[in-house]
């Protein structure tokens, strides 16, 4: 399929043509010419006036059903989703039943996503049943096309068996990928330990229990003389404590997800229950640090942190609803709402997921694979059941207004028009 992308601002910090308006022709999956271009016969021709067009979006840190909970989510919706939302790159969490937990698993996971306009790369357990008391057989895993290891939304409370997963995971180089909480100090907490929480007569999650738990793995990681990545952090105690250790030079790499971003533990207030993620929401300093630490480079990516959830456990009382929003097609405008620039988006959503886990990044060159996202920052448009991708509808946006729309995706020579 040839096409032709017209009066486009590119928003690429890797490529000679950032922030320059310019139109780029594909020719076979590659970007053949960029610049001041006339259609050509049999050719696709999208205008974006107005748009940017950044190398594909990739998530670090998004969960499926399938196999297991295919009722919540599976590979087709999954991808479908991740499309809408401009996402040409997944990394798939192996919170699935059963875990994915050795090669005859990622190689399923694999074989499902194949063929497809988003690369979906999967992620093995760390510990045999996300149990945290023997070993998954990473090597394997590795062999068979596992990009990292996590036991996605469980933290690996044992120190003995994470620094030893930490020694095993060097010899192959190997990224873990590691939640933090520090379960004996959360214990069954709902929410943010804050004056709110009191006012709400919730038991409160304290940063201290992430927190303690980040400069934990940096002891260790510093210790085994290894990379380690933090996933979904939320406070600001945590982003002081990667910071320094980053310039005290531990290989350490962190994420946050978009929500948390934005939205704070002020609209909690009625209770609603699509607003209960984990990580908690947390304080408006809270969202203000992270934002200093994705500027600053102290965070290296910002990640969806897609939970699909079926309606009985979320359309329930608080305290006992599930974690968790489906998000990856809401992750542009929540970023554009927080002010970022288009460069900066294109660094930590799509540059930097990819360089964390050794994966090409696409460059918008000419003569380059053609692995790219459209997008207008200034469209609005209501996100409702009609044009959710998802089996699940745990999101507190559906109904609402956005601003900041993916117009076109292309990867592996396929496109996707909105």
């Amino acid at each position: 399929m040839n096409l032709l992308v017209k009066n486009v601002t590119i928003a690429d910090p890797q490529s000679s043509f950032n922030k320059q308006q310019c139109d780029i022709r594909v020719i076979d999956g590659k970007i053949q010419s960029i610049g001041k271009l006339s259609p050509e016969k049999e050719e696709n021709v999208f205008d974006a006036e107005g748009s940017f067009l950044s190398p594909g979006f990739f998530d670090l840190n998004c969960a499926a059903g399938d196999p297991g909970f295919e009722t919540k989510e599976d590979i087709q919706t999954l991808t479908a989703t991740a499309r809408a939302g401009g996402f040409t790159g997944l990394a798939l969490l192996p919170q699935t039943d059963p875990v994915i937990q050795s090669k005859s698993q990622v190689e399923y996971i694999i074989n499902k996503a194949k063929n497809n306009l988003i690369d979906v790369y999967p992620l093995g357990a760390i510990s045999q049943n996300r149990e945290a008391k023997e070993l998954a057989e990473l090597f394997d895993m590795q062999q068979a096309g596992a990009v990292a290891f996590s036991d996605g939304d469980k933290a690996l409370q044992d120190d003995g068996f994470m620094s030893r997963a930490l020694q095993y995971a060097k010899g192959f180089d190997a990224l873990l990928m590691v939640y933090p909480e520090n379960k004996s100090i959360a214990g069954k907490s709902q929410i943010n330990e804050s004056k709110n929480s009191v006012l709400l007569g919730m038991k409160g999650l304290p940063a201290l229990a992430e927190e303690m738990h980040i400069a934990r793995d940096i002891f260790l990681a510093q210790y085994n003389e290894t990379k380690i990545h933090i996933s979904n952090i939320s406070t600001a105690g945590s982003v002081a404590l990667i910071r320094k250790a980053k310039k005290d030079g531990v290989q350490i790499s962190c994420d946050v997800t978009a929500h948390h971003l934005v939205f704070t533990e002020d609209l909690l207030t009625d209770f609603d229950s699509n607003y209960k993620v984990k990580p908690p929401l947390r304080s408006k300093a809270d969202v203000k640090a992270l934002i200093a630490g994705l500027k600053d480079g102290t965070i290296d990516a910002i990640t969806s942190q897609h939970r699909p959830e079926e309606i009985e456990f979320k359309n329930v009382e608080f305290e006992i609803a599930h974690y968790g929003i489906i998000a990856l097609q809401t992750v542009l405008p929540l970023l554009l709402k927080t002010g970022l620039d288009a460069s900066l988006i294109a660094e930590k959503l799509a540059i930097n997921p990819r360089k964390l886990l050794n994966l090409n990044i696409p460059v918008i060159e000419e003569g380059a694979v053609a692995n790219f996202t459209v997008y207008n920052p200034n469209e609005k448009w209501l996100y409702n059941a009609v044009n959710n991708y998802s089996k699940s509808a745990n999101s507190p946006l559906l109904g609402t207004e956005l601003t900041g729309k993916v117009t076109l995706v292309y990867n592996n020579q396929q496109l996707f028009k909105d």
